[in-house]
């Protein structure tokens, strides 16, 4: 059978291998500072973010070895391999079998590298506490240390390569809410404001999204993260609307509000508020200033207006590389009160300012935006304002 690896290796890769090889240099110097002789990788979104390891497959088990001094190891089950060497630039990509213990043929690949000290990061979404438990048995006698943490601090500050997928996949996100609010209308069903928000989003150039869009109106929109159940619109009805856009797994997400006929004025201050406090939010994101700040200048603008049991929450959380079932970087780095790291050039974060009267209604913006050397730039272009319908 002809050998193909030469040919596929790197074909799909999002980005050229340079990119990649100074990720895996930053990640070498932390393995190196915390006294590790590798790091063992086993979430999606940090082999994706350090390889270009992308597929459906991913509910499978995968774990990159990176090793503090020379090149990285990718594990993948054996179906996944031809995906594995057309989407990144490895050289050594090992396969267990089905009918395998994926964790006995990790641990064998552990000691053929002879490696004795391995940071290990434990907070992923797909390694069961089973599993985990396995990993660590079949990993012998080496020593263990927390990796957890180690490549997302990496990830924070987005590489001009990634900030230019996040402002395509803010557009195609845009596409997708033109579309749903457009389809906002009485007679109208939650269904079909959905498939109108997706059709747009995909047709502009969006890829599968981390997790599905928020469509939700009348008393449901009141219900947080619920989304579309066939419901009818009727006048009177507000209507919430949410998603995020992919492009090459980065993601870019937005938020905008719409109502059938006239709202009541209880709705139209809230919506005022949600806006102010966006605006004081994106005016508070400088280099230097803590993630805390805008949260903050947010909650002041709320509290002022007397909306503060109306948003209990975070004012916005990172976004980047995502895999379902999130599409944020909410475990990277939070906008809220307490956060002290400093915001940097090069961040990207989404701000869901949204006041609800629980199980009536909700109203609110949103923006995603990349932190500059001067403040925020916001990736939509889309206006703010309730949409009247």
């Amino acid at each position: 059978m002809k050998d193909t690896t030469a040919t596929l290796t790197g074909s799909e890769a999002t980005f050229p291998a340079a990119e990649y090889d100074r990720r895996l240099d930053r990640l070498r110097a932390r393995i190196r500072e915390g006294g590790a002789e590798a790091l063992l990788l086993t979430g999606p979104e940090n082999i994706y973010w350090a390889t270009g390891r992308q597929t459906a497959g991913y509910f499978a088990f995968q774990a990159l070895v990176v090793p503090a001094t020379g090149a990285p190891v990718l594990l993948v089950r054996q179906l996944e391999e031809t995906s594995a060497r057309a989407g990144t630039w490895l050289d050594d990509i090992r396969t267990w079998q089905d009918g395998q213990d994926p964790a006995a043929v990790l641990g064998k690949l552990i000691a053929s590298l002879k490696l004795g000290r391995i940071a290990m990061e434990r907070t992923g979404w797909f390694v069961s506490p089973a599993l985990s438990d396995a990993m660590i048995a079949a990993l012998g006698d080496v020593t263990l240390m927390d990796g957890s943490g180690w490549a997302e601090a990496a990830r924070m500050v987005k590489s001009p390569a990634e900030l230019a997928a996040m402002r395509l996949a803010g557009s195609y996100a845009d596409a997708g809410m033109a579309a749903a609010l457009e389809a906002c209308r009485a007679g109208a069903s939650e269904n079909d404001i959905a498939a109108a928000m997706t059709s747009a989003a995909i047709a502009a150039g969006s890829e599968a999204m981390a997790m599905e869009p928020l469509v939700s109106s009348g008393p449901r929109s009141g219900i947080p993260h619920a989304t579309w159940r066939r419901r009818t619109l009727e006048d009177g009805d507000g209507v919430f609307l949410e998603l995020a856009a992919s492009h090459d797994r980065y993601h870019a997400a937005l938020m905008r509000a719409a109502w059938i006929g006239q709202p009541p004025e209880a709705a139209r201050h809230m919506m005022d508020t949600a806006l102010r406090g966006l605006d004081a939010a994106l005016g508070a994101i400088r280099p230097g200033a803590p993630c805390a700040a805008p949260h903050e200048a947010a909650q002041a603008v709320i509290d002022d207006a007397g909306h503060t049991a109306a948003f209990r929450k975070r004012a916005g959380y990172s976004m980047g590389v995502a895999f379902a079932p999130d599409w944020g970087e909410g475990g990277i780095l939070s906008l809220f009160t307490g956060v002290e790291t400093p915001l940097q050039p090069g961040m990207v974060f989404h701000l869901p300012i949204t006041l609800r009267d629980y199980g009536r209604y909700t109203v609110g913006v949103s923006e995603t935006v990349i932190v500059t050397e001067t403040g925020a730039e916001p990736l939509s272009r889309l206006p703010r304002a309730l949409s009247i319908c």
